[in-house]
């Protein structure tokens, strides 16, 4: 029993440091992570090497795992209160797609941590936001110059943080909130352009409209004057005389001449 004893308290030592090893060895990463690995007795975070990829993995039980989400995710800022080029208050509404670099990502979190996003993201996204519509008025901000903010923020929001070791892929501008004074008094402005435009686009449609009909009626008059100058005395008479021998070979109609009238051409009576 004794015997037994001794080798029976050692194995059972044995399997509880063997299964608390590999439970401090075992990782496993889920889908759309990598693991940055950091060497306790090694240099500490690896930077030179690529993360962990998706799937059950062994490390040495004295590093450590610290696992990061390298999908596609979206940062949404609310109500973010900036200022136009005259200083009046804005309120814009901004979603930021965004993802670590895969490559970076020892580099990321030696730098930034595992917070990044409040650390390098949100700060980066406020500041340019602000610097952005600062250089616009409410009433270029209101109406047409929504997609050059949304540009411009991507633009510089991309080099910015991409030194960071983060990937910009998208921004997406959904609101840009006036004062309602401001947005009345633009509203405004807005419609009475709209019906001056109409209005100058009703004066030049009449103008062509008057142009038509003064060249249709110079062409008619221009015609007629042509006409005019071809229908001289002898053709007239051969036009009368034409037409006086056609009439007398009709077989319905009954000619009397009854002598001669202008031009020499006779007088016709007739009935049918």
């Amino acid at each position: 029993m004794d015997k037994l004893n001794r080798i029976g308290l050692p194995a059972v030592i044995i399997v509880m440091a063997v299964f608390i090893i590999g439970a401090k060895s075992a990782v496993n990463i889920g889908y759309g992570e990598a693991g940055v690995v950091f060497k306790t007795f090694g240099g500490g975070v690896v930077t030179d090497e690529p993360p962990l990829g998706e799937g059950f993995r062994l490390i040495a039980p004295w590093n450590k795992v610290f696992i990061y989400n390298v999908k596609q995710q979206e940062v949404f800022e609310s109500k973010m209160q900036v200022l136009s080029s005259n200083g009046l208050d804005i309120n814009l509404d901004v979603s930021v797609l965004y993802q670590p670099k895969y490559d970076e990502l020892g580099k990321l979190h030696q730098t930034k941590g595992t917070n990044y996003l409040d650390v390098v993201i949100v700060p980066s996204i406020r500041a340019v936001a602000r610097s952005v519509v600062g250089k616009y008025t409410p009433e270029q901000l209101y109406s047409t110059k929504r997609d050059a903010i949304q540009s411009e923020i991507y633009d510089e929001l991309k080099v910015g943080v991409g030194s960071q070791h983060v990937q910009i892929n998208a921004v997406l501008v959904r609101d840009v909130t006036l004062p309602n004074t401001i947005k009345e008094a633009i509203e405004r402005k807005l419609s009475q352009e709209q019906q001056s435009l109409e209005y100058e686009f009703r004066l030049i449609t009449a103008e062509k409209e008057a142009e038509k009909v003064r060249i249709e009626a110079q062409g008619k008059a221009d015609a007629n004057k042509i006409l005019n100058s071809s229908l001289t005395t002898n053709v007239l008479r051969d036009k009368g005389i034409e037409a006086t021998a056609k009439l007398a070979e009709s077989p319905n109609s009954k000619v009397i001449v009854i002598g001669s009238g202008k031009d020499g051409l006779p007088i016709i009576l007739g009935n049918q």
